[in-house]
C-alpha cells in the first residue's frame, strides 16, 4: 500500500516551517554544502539526513544540542538512542579521561574488556559468554554466523521491516517493495539464505518455518523493532518463537542493539522474561563511545575461540582492529556501573517519561480531530499518523501504509520553530537528563502544532 501524502494546505505549512528553519541556520546551510562535496550527501550516516539539509551539531551536554548556527535543542534522538545518561555524562566523562593518557589501543587482550564482559555477564539473562566489537552491524553479522555454523545450516528467518545494519546478509526486507534489492551492490544469491516473516504474526510465521523448517539456522528479532516503527513485539509472538527454534533446532537471536540496557537493565529479554540463544547489543553499552557485543550460550558462542581449531571448525569473528580498545572499554563499564547502582531510580524515572509522551501525544491529537497512534515502550517512542483505513499500528505494514509524510511534519516542525529535536521518522528516547518540565515542553509543542494542523483539516 502506498503512503499517505501531504494534503496542499499542510505542505504549505510545511513549506513554512522549512522557510523558518533556512533562516534560523544559515551556517549549516553552508557547511552543507561545503560537505556535499567532501562525503556523499554531506555526512556519513543515511538516517542522519532530513530534508531540506539537517543542521550540523557544535556540541552537546545533558539533555541539550547546540548546531554551528548556536541553537540550542532538546534532544530526544539521544545519539540514535545510545545515550540513555545524557549526552556527556560525568560518569563517563571521568571515566574517559582518566584512560586517555594511559593508552588508547592497547592492540592487545587488556583487562577492561574482562571487567565490562563480567558486568554483561551479571545482567544480560543470555550472556553466558561475551565477544566485543565495534558497531552493531558486525555483532548481527557474527550472530548469524555463529547460528549458521553451530547448526550447519543455511537459512536466517528475520522480520519484514527490520534492520539489523548495513552487513550484506541482513539487507533483505528493510523497506517496501520487500523483493526489490536494498541497496545496489548486493549479490542476488544473499536474499536465498535469508526468509522474511511477518512481525506479530504467528500464522504467517508458521508457514515461513514450514517452508523449510530443516535448513533454518536461525530467528533474528527486534523484541522492539526499531526502524520499522518502534513497535513492542506481543509477548506471545516471542514466545512462539522460542518454542519454535527449540522445536526445529534454529538459534534464535535478539538484535538488542537499541532495547538493550534500554527497556530494562537486562534489556527485552528480561523485560519479557523469553532467553534468546545468542543477542547482540550495542549502543548504550558503549557509553557514547562505539561498542558493539554478540553474546549467549557458551556452547555456541566457544566456537569463536580459536584455539585448537581447524580452519573449518572454528567460526571467524575476528572484532575487529578497534575491538575492545581500552577507551570504550572504560567508557562501557562506567556506564553499565552507573546504570547497576541506580537501576530502580533511573528506569522508573523514564519509563513513566516514556509512558506519559505516549499517552498523551495520542490524546492531544485526538482532542483535536486528528488519529495517531504513539508506539514503544519504556523511554522509547514514536508517533504515526493513521491513514484513513487504519485503526492500530502493529507491523512495519501498518507504518508503511500510515501518513508518514505527516509524522515527518510534525518533528520537522518541532526542530524548526521549537528547538525540539527528535530525527524525523526515527526513534524517540528519554534519557536521565530530561525531566518532567521537558516532556510538558513537548506536550505543549505537540498541542500548538495539533490546533495548527487540525484549522487545515
Amino acid at each position: 500500500m502506498q503512503a499517505v501524502k501531504l494534503k496542499p494546505n499542510q505542505e504549505s505549512v510545511f513549506a513554512s516551517d522549512v522557510s523558518r528553519y533556512k533562516e534560523r541556520t544559515k551556517s549549516s546551510l553552508k557547511m552543507y554544502e561545503h560537505a556535499k562535496r567532501l562525503m556523499p550527501g554531506g555526512q556519513s550516516h543515511n538516517a542522519r539526513f532530513f530534508e531540506p539539509y539537517p543542521f550540523y551539531a557544535a556540541k552537546a551536554k545533558g539533555k541539550y544540542i547546540w548546531d554551528v548556527d548556536g541553537n540550542r535543542y532538546v534532544d530526544y534522538w539521544m545519539g540514535h538512542t545510545a545515550l540513555i545518561l545524557g549526552h556527556s555524562p560525568e560518569v563517563a566523562v571521568k571515566a574517559i579521561g582518566s584512560q586517555s593518557s594511559n593508552g588508547l589501543l592497547f592492540g592487545s587482550a587488556n583487562r577492561y574488556a574482562v571487567d565490562l564482559a563480567e558486568l554483561v555477564n551479571k545482567v544480560v539473562p543470555s550472556a553466558e559468554s561475551v565477544r566485543f566489537c565495534t558497531t552493531g552491524a558486525e555483532a548481527t553479522m557474527y550472530a548469524v554466523r555463529l547460528a549458521r555454523a553451530f547448526t550447519n545450516r543455511r537459512k536466517i528467518i528475520k522480520m519484514a521491516g527490520g534492520w539489523h545494519g548495513y552487513n550484506s546478509a541482513l539487507s533483505v526486507g528493510v523497506s517496501p517493495p520487500y523483493d526489490v534489492p536494498e541497496s545496489a551492490g548486493l549479490v542476488g544469491d544473499d536474499d536465498k539464505f535469508v526468509k522474511l516473516a511477518k512481525f506479530n504474526d504467528i500464522e504467517v510465521t508458521k508457514q515461513v518455518f514450514e517452508e523449510d523448517s530443516g535448513d533454518i539456522a536461525g530467528v533474528i528479532v527486534e523484541p522492539i523493532i526499531g526502524a520499522g516503527g518502534v513497535i513492542p513485539a506481543n509477548k506471545e509472538y516471542l514466545e512462539y518463537l522460542r518454542t519454535k527454534c527449540i522445536e526445529v533446532g534454529a538459534i534464535l537471536i535478539f538484535e538488542e542493539i537499541i532495547t538493550g540496557f534500554r527497556v530494562s537493565l537486562g534489556g527485552a529479554q528480561e523485560y519479557y522474561g523469553i532467553k534468546p540463544d545468542l543477542c547482540t547489543l550495542g549502543k548504550i553499552l558503549g557509553g557514547g563511545l562505539p561498542v558493539s557485543a554478540v553474546a549467549g550460550r557458551a556452547d555456541i558462542m566457544e566456537l569463536a575461540d580459536v584455539a585448537n581449531k581447524s580452519k573449518t571448525h572454528r567460526c571467524w569473528i575476528g572484532g575487529g582492529t578497534f575491538s575492545e580498545n581500552a577507551l570504550c572499554m572504560r567508557a562501557g563499564i562506567a556506564t553499565l556501573s552507573h546504570l547497576m547502582r541506580n537501576r530502580k531510580t533511573i528506569y522508573r524515572k523514564i519509563d513513566k517519561l516514556g509512558e506519559t509522551v505516549r499517552s498523551k501525544v495520542d490524546a492531544i491529537f485526538s482532542e483535536n480531530g486528528i488519529r495517531a497512534k504513539s508506539t514503544g515502550r519504556g523511554s522509547l517512542f514514536a508517533t504515526h499518523f493513521l491513514s484513513e483505513n487504519q485503526e492500530s499500528i502493529s507491523s512495519p505494514a501498518d507504518v508503511n501504509a500510515s501518513n508518514k509524510a505527516a509524522a515527518k511534519h510534525y518533528y520537522f516542525s518541532m526542530i524548526a520553530r521549537n528547538g525540539i529535536f527528535y530525527l524525523p521518522a526515527h526513534v524517540g528516547a528519554i534519557s536521565t537528563a530530561h525531566e518532567r518540565t521537558d516532556i510538558d515542553d513537548f506536550l505543549s509543542v505537540t498541542e500548538a502544532y495539533a490546533k495548527r494542523i487540525s484549522r487545515l483539516e
